[in-house]
């Protein structure tokens, strides 16, 4: 009866009234019999972090003993941004959107962890020293090298922020479970990420007063499909997703910072060489793919307002790739870094207000499973003979390989990571 009195209230009052499907089966929609023109404009503040364990591998010194590692630093890493999304109906259950982020603030900082300091850590007592004499073979060093130096107070920080990359969606609900209730509501979509914002130079010194921008110059590709189905007062849904990057003109190589810190690259005199282009030296972005289930609950219908709880499971598989990591900060390029599982889950909360206006807030928390964070590949068989010989034919050195990093016993690894996420948002609803 509370659903049907919201009806009759909202033809009396001549106000559109929507029954919506699960947030993550929402479409806008058009040309509809009482409602001609659908169109949501979402407006949201959010905040993240991560907080991940570095720790560096080391080769067992005693027979039989499995590999060691030791603890190097603490990373935690700040993202607050405004997100700007806007949806409207094309035809009946087809919507086109648009979105854009503005990075209010993107911190990032590093610090030893308990038991590390100056005199014991194995980034301030490097010994290894690249390209000696332009070889690009390494050398031991009599007197260390830091792999990057910490500040006096203790840790290393970055500041970036600015535009992000803007957003365009399509989405279809193939079935509708407001027009057909034998039928859950199924949903299409596409999204398309063009690299819009300006490019992150992972070698570029920051500050507060001078923040450095985002961007990665990668164009990326999301197709998604998701099933709700309303039962009673609970709305259980199903979603997967695919994201397939693809690499933009302009995007980010290591050898362009050849001249600025060499001592990052192995044999930065590859760099442009035949097998060593920029599509083979630059960000490789990894591709992810996920899966997300739970359900919304009608806590509260009333026929001015409405209360949803929502709880959700997810969990996401990040592909090996090289791009901006929790280690590229301090040593200033993209690092090659393992694939690794997301597992987590979120709560929400929403208050539809009226018709028009709804507000929603939600907490996330995602587990990452350890993987690599340096991981080259120290060469490739670009003469074809069959084998990978840096010895006897130096340009099939990876320019981007780093022997005080990459090679196996020097690697860094993410453990212990986590992300955290609080965000509220408001829709209008027309």
């Amino acid at each position: 009866m509370s659903r049907l009195r919201a009806v009759v209230a909202a033809l009396t009052l001549g106000v559109p009234f929507v029954a919506t499907a699960a947030d993550v089966t929402r479409v806008a929609s058009s040309f509809e019999d009482e409602d001609p023109f659908g169109m949501f404009i979402d407006v949201g503040i959010e905040h993240s972090q991560r907080r991940t364990k570095i720790v560096r591998e080391a080769l067992p010194t005693t027979a039989g003993a499995t590999r060691q590692y030791q603890g190097e630093l603490w990373y935690r890493s700040y993202d607050t941004r405004l997100n700007l999304d806007v949806a409207f109906g094309i035809a009946q259950d087809v919507e086109l959107s648009f979105g854009l982020p503005i990075v209010l603030l993107q911190d990032e900082s590093w610090a030893f962890v308990s038991g590390t300091n100056p005199g014991n850590s194995t980034i301030t007592n490097n010994f290894v020293r690249n390209n000696c004499g332009g070889s690009g073979a390494p050398c031991s060093l009599t007197s260390p090298e830091p792999l990057f130096n910490m500040p006096a107070q203790g840790f290393f920080e970055t500041f970036r922020g600015g535009l992000g990359n803007a957003r365009f969606g399509f989405a279809w609900s193939i079935f509708n479970q407001r027009k057909d209730e034998t039928k859950p509501t199924w949903t299409v979509g596409l999204d398309y990420e063009a690299p819009t914002a300006k490019l992150l130079d992972p070698s570029f010194v920051t500050s507060k007063e001078d923040r450095g921008p985002v961007g990665d110059r990668v164009h990326k590709y999301t197709v998604s499909t998701a099933l709700s189905r309303q039962i009673g007062l609970a709305e259980p849904y199903f979603r997967m997703h695919y994201t397939i990057p693809v690499r933009g003109p302009g995007a980010w190589t290591n050898c362009n910072n050849r001249n600025v810190d060499p001592q990052n690259l192995g044999h930065p005199q590859n760099c442009g060489a035949p097998g060593w282009e920029r599509k083979e030296t630059g960000i490789q972005a990894p591709h992810v793919a996920g899966v997300m289930f739970g359900s919304e609950f009608q806590v509260l219908d009333t026929p001015t307002r409405k209360f949803k709880l929502d709880l959700r499971a997810m969990s996401n598989y990040v592909s090996e790739g090289r791009y901006y990591n929790e280690l590229s900060g301090p040593l200033r390029k993209l690092l090659a870094t393992g694939d690794y599982i997301q597992i987590g889950g979120q709560f929400a909360l929403t208050a539809q207000l009226s018709d028009f206006l709804s507000v929603r807030g939600s907490g996330m928390y995602l587990y990452n499973t350890d993987h690599v964070l340096t991981d080259e590949k120290i060469g490739r068989d670009v003469d074809g003979n069959g084998s990978v010989d840096i010895t006897m034919n130096p340009s099939e050195l990876n320019p981007n390989f780093d022997y005080r990093t990459d090679f196996v016993s020097r690697r860094f690894l993410a453990t212990e990571s986590k992300d955290f996420r609080l965000d509220v948002s408001a829709t209008l609803r027309f």
